[in-house]
């Protein structure tokens, strides 16, 4: 079989899906799998690059690789590929309406509003969500232009930034706590993973992508609260209608679990967090990637019969 691994794209976490795409190629040849890779530098590369191929294994992040665009592309051209369908991808990848999803299915999640530019900035709403605040991109990841702001100033300026990366950006309240992580693969709870930013406030870009720039380790919480994590983290893939693997994102606070967003597409270097929580159950990164394919073969085959 023949397994054309996607990666790079147009966004501005590119060099994030180019080292995702380059680990597991270099795992990828097992079981009569030969994978090949395809760097994807503009939207029409899709058509062109996926020739051939009998299955797409997604390492793509961000707009137009975890947004819906792709998935729905290889929908219609029926290429099998790896993890969410385009519903769920491109819910997840908009942060308002992930909390807005969650919310109505009574889903703990920080209390927001969206701005569409500066204008629509209103200093007394950011007081009724109390300092600090986080200033996000709505549709961005790898925390590009993400900001905790402690006071008006700071947030315009978060505001501003964010407006040159996205169409809306998000103001949110700031929940301090521990940061975790339960990733889930194909109906199950892996174990949940702490991160400890080691530079920096909280899990930034640096953090995430320099060496030494967090801890992140498997931590096992007390009942109830374990449970908790689990079917919370559970509920928000099924109410988000994920399919195969995707990781959930927590703060928790004084044992108050807050869910921040779902990742669709997780980083896969063998250092990232979803590999790193697969270990802990002895699943080696190959074994993952075995797992991911089945599963979304088998999903991909059922939906066309």
């Amino acid at each position: 079989m023949k397994i054309g691994v996607i990666m790079g794209g147009i966004s501005s976490e590119r060099e994030v899906s180019l080292s995702s795409g380059r680990e597991i190629l270099k795992y990828i040849n097992f079981n009569g799998y030969e994978g090949v890779e395809i760097v994807l530098d503009s939207k029409m590369d899709i058509y062109e690059k996926i020739q051939g191929i009998d299955f797409a294994l997604l390492a793509l992040h961000g707009k137009y690789g975890e947004d819906g665009t792709i998935q729905s592309i290889l929908d219609s051209l029926e290429v099998p590929y790896s993890g969410c369908g385009m519903v769920s991808s491109a819910v997840c990848m908009d942060k308002d309406l992930t909390k807005c999803v969650l919310r109505s299915k009574g889903l703990l999640t920080a209390d927001w509003f969206i701005v569409r530019s500066l204008a629509d900035l209103n200093e007394s709403s950011v007081k009724a969500l109390g300092y600090p605040v986080v200033v996000k991109p709505n549709r961005g990841g790898s925390s590009v232009a993400t900001f905790i702001c402690h006071n008006f100033s700071e947030v315009v300026h978060g505001v501003r930034e964010g407006l040159l990366v996205d169409a809306e950006v998000m103001v949110e309240e700031f929940v301090q706590g521990d940061e975790i992580t339960v990733p889930i693969l194909d109906g199950e709870a892996l174990p949940t993973l702490i991160i400890k930013p080691l530079k920096g406030g909280f899990f930034d870009y640096q953090s995430k992508y320099e060496e030494g720039g967090a801890e992140e380790v498997i931590i096992e919480y007390e009942e109830p609260l374990k449970q908790v994590l689990i079917e919370m983290a559970l509920k928000t893939f099924k109410v988000l209608k994920c399919d195969v693997y995707a990781r959930v994102d927590f703060i928790v606070r004084e044992g108050i679990p807050y869910i921040l967003e779902i990742n669709t597409l997780p980083g896969m270097t063998k250092t990232s967090l979803f590999p790193k929580s697969a270990k802990g159950i002895g699943l080696s990164y190959q074994g993952l990637l075995e797992k991911i394919i089945e599963a979304s073969l088998r999903l991909r085959s059922d939906k066309r019969s």
